[in-house]
């Protein structure tokens, strides 16, 4: 018996997979959504000094490389025979885990000729002896139909020894895919905020390299992978943070993972341990309801992609869902976003997913006029109140209507009452100092306010 049991421990100790409980059950650990397929626009050149000796005109700061140099052909072959290395950092650790690939706005048939996934070290550089190739329905490399998504076989990473193992928290995986041929259509979300790595235009497959020096490029988009499920026990709790910019994370810290949503995470595990997980589904610039820019960065409306990206999460059980701005900005009234919400959260709850309405923060604008938002938006929309008007109504239908399971008091917890704008310490953005200050996406202070501002309770674990 000794014998048994050392053998056992020593096996325990290697990383060797113990088979998953009958009750264990695929969740989501990371997730983002699908907005659009890549489309290449050459970066603004400066603008010329408007007099000999004057100081140049800088044109506006951005956290993405120019992406002609990994996709010289984008706007026609778009990806050649080349790798891309994605990092993501998993909300929920476990030995076993699987990976999906989305061809869902592509033309043509998408393959994935090789792909692995290992730990992180740094840069593009995984850990040694974590390497893992993925495989898919016993194959190592599979072709996905357009407008459809496929999952990895689950894979055993046995450098994982325990859901709550200190080595991997808070690092991120390195997901490698080498594109077959020409990808046609890249499927992507643009603002990941996260640096990932590609190689060359027809270098072929890097994707065991435990260096990163063939991935000669950077991009701060995901492209292709959308999506990590872990293997974890019944009862786990799995909360979409569903939205636009703010929660996406405009003006955070590039690959810092200080969002809301990660700052809550962080109070999430605190608490509950193993037995939570929350993932982010937000595009930038995205609406509750139509119209949308037809490929738009910014993604199908709420009420178009919620069946994809919300309701195609392994293990949902909830939602907090902050989104609405960029409705009024595009002079939608109020009563269609309410409408909107109604739409959304009745089918949520159709599933037995609760829902938790997060009010709207201060939409007031870098200028400060009465209805402002931003630089050219005018005071009142064709359909209804301006932004900052809209967005209190709007506020006051979730925190009055009865509608959600709960409210996250977001506009509170940033709010200056004096001058109806976001507190001060909130607006100089975390990212970019060319970018200027925007009083409507808040930075690393702003967004751990907002963390901290949700109650944890009805997250807990039964």
């Amino acid at each position: 018996m000794r014998l048994a049991i050392g053998t056992l421990a020593a096996l325990l100790f290697v990383g060797l997979a113990l088979p998953a409980s009958a009750a264990d059950h695929w969740v989501a650990s990371w997730a983002t959504s699908p907005a659009a397929y890549f489309v290449y626009n050459p970066p603004r050149p400066p603008a010329p000094p408007p007099q000999p000796g004057s100081p140049p005109n800088f044109a506006p700061a951005t956290i993405q490389p120019d992406q002609g140099f990994p996709f010289p052909t984008a706007n026609q072959n778009q990806a050649t025979d080349q790798t891309i290395r994605s990092l993501v950092k998993p909300d929920l650790w476990g030995r076993q885990m699987r990976f999906r690939f989305s061809n869902v706005f592509g033309d043509k048939p998408l393959t994935i000729a090789a792909a692995t996934v290992g730990l992180q070290d740094y840069s593009g550089n995984v850990v040694k002896g974590t390497m893992v190739k993925l495989r898919f329905a016993g194959q190592p490399s599979i072709t996905i139909p357009p407008g459809e998504e496929r999952w990895s076989d689950g894979a055993d990473l046995g450098f994982v020894r325990a859901p709550d193992d200190a080595a991997v928290q808070g690092r991120n995986l390195a997901v490698s895919y080498a594109v077959g041929g020409q990808s046609g259509h890249m499927t992507y979300h643009a603002a990941a905020n996260q640096t990932s790595y590609i190689t060359a235009p027809g270098s072929g497959d890097h994707t065991d390299d435990m260096d990163v020096f063939a991935y000669e490029y950077t991009t701060t988009s995901w492209f292709f992978l959308d999506a990590v499920d872990v293997m974890a026990p019944d009862g786990t709790v799995v909360i979409a943070a569903f939205g636009d910019s703010i929660t996406d994370g405009t003006h955070t810290t590039l690959n810092e993972n200080d969002r809301w949503m990660n700052d809550l995470s962080r109070r999430l595990h605190n608490a509950y341990g193993n037995r939570v997980s929350i993932v982010n589904e937000a595009i930038g610039g995205n609406r509750v309801v139509p119209p949308a820019a037809a490929n738009g960065t910014a993604g199908p409306p709420a009420t178009v992609r919620l069946d994809r990206d919300v309701l195609g999460l392994s293990g949902l059980t909830h939602v907090i869902w902050l989104e609405g701005i960029n409705d009024l900005g595009g002079r939608q009234s109020p009563d269609a976003i309410i409408a909107g919400y109604k739409d959304v959260v009745g089918r949520l709850h159709a599933k037995g997913i609760k829902v938790y309405g997060a009010t709207l923060t201060s939409a007031l604008g870098m200028d400060n006029p009465a209805e402002g938002w931003f630089v050219g938006r005018v005071a009142t929309g064709d359909n209804g109140p301006g932004p900052d008007a809209g967005r209190k109504v709007l506020n006051n239908f979730i925190r009055t209507g009865g509608l959600f399971d709960g409210v996250e008091d977001f506009d509170t917890a940033t709010l200056d009452p004096a001058t109806g704008n976001m507190k001060a310490e909130y607006v100089p953005n975390s990212q970019m100092t060319q970018l200027p200050w925007d009083y409507l996406h808040p930075n690393h202070a702003g967004y751990l306010a907002m963390a901290g501002a949700v109650d944890l309770a009805p997250f807990r674990p039964q």
